[in-house]
């Protein structure tokens, strides 16, 4: 008994002396810096800044890999601790939120089926393009919803709709759509186009009695063309986020009520 346990004790002794010295001279030491920056961060993992997560972020910007203001969910003050972190300038891109470019409830958009498949919109779409008679138009099966990480997408009456206040702009609703119809716009922004559908008015009221048919009154209610506060994608209006139209009541001038503005934001409505 007292053999086993002495040779017990120098197996563990040996174990002990081993791991220390493996500890010593062969462990690798981590930048304090990554994990003062990772804190810094605002800890949404959403991947939008192009690594994954704010962890593996964090050593980029630690390794000099990657630029200061790739994370859209960043605050004013997470971004100057950073900087000073890093002892670099301060750096905040313009934050970003999600726009769903389409108003067309079950209501007021026609469907060409009846899709009973998994509620996808990815599925959906690859089932003959989706039900929905406009196919540039949200499909409503929540495959935006699945994935932000802030739950600031629901689907209402058919319609993805964002909620600005939630929304930190990592751009993954963008990605996953397959119809194309969501962007990423200025938080700051307050007038928007609800429509994705660049084809002519007749076309797309044959689909949607909220589309926007080309008429360009947005544009002519707005100073003209020289004022440059819409631009234009075949028929279809947007507006210009870098010179955006400062008169309220254009929104209300739009005969094909898809001009929207908001209060906070919730797209679609």
């Amino acid at each position: 008994m007292v053999i086993a346990v002495i040779c017990i004790a120098a197996v563990g002794l040996v174990a002990a002396i081993s791991l220390a010295l493996a500890d010593k001279y062969l462990s690798v030491r981590e930048d304090p810096r990554i994990g003062m920056i990772t804190a810094a961060l605002p800890g949404a993992n959403c991947g939008g800044c192009g690594f994954p997560g704010c962890d593996g972020y964090a050593r980029a910007l630690v390794a000099g890999t990657a630029p200061v203001g790739a994370c859209a969910a960043i605050t004013t003050d997470g971004a100057a601790e950073i900087s000073n972190i890093l002892g670099v300038s301060a750096s905040v891109t313009e934050k970003r939120v999600a726009l769903v470019k389409c108003c067309g409830t079950r209501s007021e958009a026609i469907r060409v089926g009846d899709y009973n498949g998994i509620c996808d919109c990815n599925v959906a779409a690859a089932t003959a393009g989706g039900d929905k008679g406009c196919s540039y138009g949200c499909l409503g099966y929540g495959a935006c919803a699945n994935v932000c990480p802030k739950s600031a997408i629901t689907i209402v009456d058919g319609l993805a709709k964002v909620d600005k206040r939630l929304c930190i702009g990592c751009g993954k609703c963008v990605s996953v759509c397959p119809k194309k119809v969501i962007a990423l716009v200025p938080a700051s922004a307050t007038m928007h186009v609800l429509c994705n559908n660049p084809e002519k008015g007749p076309s797309v009221r044959k689909v949607c009695g909220v589309g926007c048919i080309g008429c360009r009154l947005c544009e002519k209610n707005s100073g003209g063309k020289e004022a440059n506060h819409f631009t234009f994608n075949g028929f279809l209006a947007s507006v210009n986020y870098s010179n955006p139209p400062s008169d309220s009541q254009i929104a209300a001038k739009c005969p094909a009520k898809c001009i929207a503005e908001d209060a906070h934001f919730e797209s679609g409505v």
